[in-house]
């Protein structure tokens, strides 16, 4: 029989009233407490990031390849490319990108209710995935394109369609603007579709359109693009991707990070943020159970006398603390895992916890579980304390077995 593990449970399943008793209710709540917090917060962090960075790069595409021009506005109507099979193909074989699509954008002014409002018309091809987009969509349907000519169809976002008071099936006048002075065209096109995705870089910005009308105002031929949107299985590895890339000597490409940095500082703080939570709660954790430990050594001071009179060693000793402490720490990271994986599944399934928009991108907040993250809390979170808990047992080796025998 392991004697160490014995006292230790017996010590554990005393009933008797101490001031102990009250340490390790406190510890047991420190510990539930700060696992469940890291649980809830790395949940939200995976949550924010996954959303907002979905509906950041389903307008934009992770990198875009593109016209090389020198001081070029980041955010402006492209110079035309040819379509090219071999760069289409060498993007492709990038083991880190899922998709390559085409797109072309033009200056444009939205006319309705003689109200005016500056977008930027982002021109599309039939065979383009839309299906990020389409999950963003508060009302109507998504572009029908025609074997012949172009789509006269246009989605606008929600921000442009309350600004110009733009219902569903209305005809609105879209002004294209040229590059040549004082030249303009502008078509009729009806409203099928009404997007929102709480960013007002893009809200305020693009509508979604047919390439081949910007082809047709812009004289290009049906081989000419505006360049290549580039999607990525990680965008945390965006930089380093854009920078092994290589292309003709008239090609560029740039990230979205370059146009966008606001959104990008924005995430990188959630990062901050969570890290700072998880040194808190690990503090928290450690001190009051290093406490709580020091209190039970303490508070047993005789019985540690005894064991030492009748032969026992430090380490014996020792281990029969930290076996205690051990059930403490045990019991905390349980009732932590259970609250912080039930709260965040809860929010998962409920969304009740809501967000202004204007400030979060997202109006309900955001939850991901990644169980493999939660184990790893929970792994580091035992480890952490018993390597603390350590400390404490360290004064067994001071104690005297006769002035301990005597202690009141």
């Amino acid at each position: 029989m392991n004697l160490a593990l014995f006292i230790g449970k017996r010590i554990a399943t005393n009933k008797q009233q101490s001031f102990s008793k009250f340490i390790i209710r406190l510890s047991i709540a420190a510990t539930s407490l700060s696992v469940m917090a890291m649980i809830i917060t790395i949940s939200f962090v995976n949550g924010f990031q996954k959303t907002v960075a979905q509906k950041v790069f389903s307008f934009w595409g992770h990198i875009r390849v593109q016209h090389f021009e020198v001081n070029k506005s980041l955010v402006s109507e492209e110079t035309p490319i040819e379509k090219n099979d071999a760069v289409f193909y060498y993007l492709k074989k990038q083991p880190e990108v899922i998709q390559v699509q085409t797109f072309a954008t033009k200056s444009a002014v939205i006319e309705k209710n003689k109200e005016i409002e500056g977008i930027l018309f982002k021109g599309i091809e039939k065979n383009y995935d839309s299906s990020s987009i389409k999950k963003m969509m508060v009302s109507g349907r998504w572009l029908h394109f025609n074997d012949s000519l172009y789509s006269k169809e246009i989605i606008i976002s929600s921000t442009i369609a309350n600004e110009l008071k733009i219902k569903l099936n209305d005809t609105v006048r879209v002004i294209f603007v040229s590059q040549e002075a004082g030249a303009s065209a502008y078509r009729p096109l009806v409203v099928v579709g009404i997007y929102k995705t709480g960013i007002d870089e893009y809200d305020k910005l693009f509508a979604i359109g047919d390439l081949q009308l910007i082809r047709r105002l812009s004289g290009w031929n049906d081989n000419q693009i505006g360049g290549y949107e580039v999607f990525l299985k990680d965008y945390k590895q965006l930089d380093q991707i854009n920078q092994r890339l290589e292309f003709p000597d008239v090609w560029s490409s740039k990230t979205i990070k370059e146009v966008f940095p606001s959104i990008f500082d924005w995430l990188g703080i959630q990062n901050v943020n969570r890290n700072v939570i998880f040194v808190v709660m690990s503090i928290v954790a450690i001190i009051n159970l290093i406490t709580c430990l020091l209190i039970l050594v303490l508070e047993r001071t005789k019985m540690v006398g005894i064991l030492k009179a009748i032969g026992s060693k430090d380490s014996m000793i020792q281990t029969i603390f930290l076996y205690y402490a051990g059930i403490i720490t045990i019991t905390g990271i349980g009732i932590g895992l259970f609250f912080g994986v039930g709260f965040s599944l809860l929010q998962q399934f409920t969304g009740f916890i809501k967000l202004d928009e204007s400030n979060y991108y997202v109006s309900v907040a955001p939850i991901e579980i990644i169980w493999w993250q939660v184990i790893l809390i929970s792994i580091c979170t035992a480890v952490v304390c018993f390597l603390s808990l350590i400390i404490p047992t360290l004064i067994v080796k001071r104690i005297k077995p006769v002035k301990a025998i005597q202690f009141r």
